[in-house]
């Protein structure tokens, strides 16, 4: 345990140099949509909240999740540490049982406005790519760190176990937010049992029906199990608009932009609890 907690930021930071590089590569070589806003314009600012993100989660969870899983082991707290099961199956347990867990949060951050608030951040990119999969306010960041911890505690799941959920997350994040063309039958198979980028797109579509859609980064079941799930978009995965009808200028694209974003502007039509302000077929509003 003492060398996992060692290599922890190693081996996180290895799998995502390597994903990272590898969706990359497959954007520029087999891109499903052409981008109308460069790389040059977005991915400085885009990789930026992501140091942003990662500097706010070290300075208030210095251990992060695995630490605290480490923890709760060491007091003997949460579900499987009061059950005599194999240790196999509760790391299978306990990933699924995360992924579940993150779902729900990404449903309570677009059905609740103040949370919207902060998630919307991460619907404003006018394009998307492998970028766009990291693009999350640090408020949400470090209130998604909290969320995790109470079910880690709760569920007593292993450090082993959430090690593999982190580096999964961050991987299929990168894959599912892809500009990348994949085989449609391929698509189709897959989109059973891990969430694929045409799949995800539909839920950065900037009607607000789509946008309530498709809410998964792993497993696609909790989605199809639990009735959000849309097969596709309805004007195209070509057509489509992506993003929201707010901040739709290139300069809210910059990162001081993106910080206070949840500050800005009303929490306009996309809560699922909210009444749209205006017809759904309009088309989107610019604002600055």
């Amino acid at each position: 345990m003492d060398w996992l907690m060692a290599q922890e930021p190693l081996i996180r930071m290895t799998a995502f140099a390597g994903i990272f590089a590898l969706m990359a590569a497959w954007e520029i070589l087999a891109p499903r949509r052409a981008q109308a806003i460069g790389r040059g314009r977005r991915w400085p600012h885009n990789l930026g909240i992501i140091v942003v993100d990662s500097i706010a989660v070290r300075l208030v969870f210095p251990a992060a999740a695995v630490g605290i899983a480490l923890f709760a082991e060491a007091q003997g707290w949460g579900l499987f540490h009061l059950l005599d099961w194999p240790f196999w199956l509760v790391v299978v347990l306990s990933i699924i049982l995360l992924d579940f867990a993150i779902w729900a949060q990404h449903v309570m951050f677009h059905a609740i406005p103040a949370l919207w608030r902060l998630h919307r951040m991460h619907h404003t990119d006018l394009e998307f790519d492998v970028t766009t999969g990291l693009r999350f306010h640090p408020l949400e960041i470090l209130l998604s760190m909290v969320i995790k911890a109470g079910v880690i505690v709760a569920i007593g799941a292993p450090a082993v176990a959430v090690l593999l959920f982190e580096v999964l997350l961050n991987a299929t994040s990168m894959f599912n937010h892809g500009n990348v063309r994949l085989p449609s039958r391929l698509d189709r198979a897959l989109r059973w049992v891990v969430v694929t980028p045409d799949m995800h797109r539909v839920h950065h579509s900037w009607h607000p029906n789509e946008t309530n859609s498709n809410f998964g980064f792993n497993l696609p079941w909790w989605d199809r199990l639990l009735g959000t799930y849309r097969a596709q978009p309805r004007d195209g995965h070509l057509g489509m608009t992506l993003g929201i009808n707010l901040f739709r200028q290139p300069g809210d694209l910059r990162l001081d932009r993106m910080l206070i974003q949840p500050f800005r502007g009303p929490t306009h039509s996309y809560p699922i609890n909210a009444r749209p302000e205006q017809p759904e077929d309009d088309a989107p509003t610019v604002r600055r």
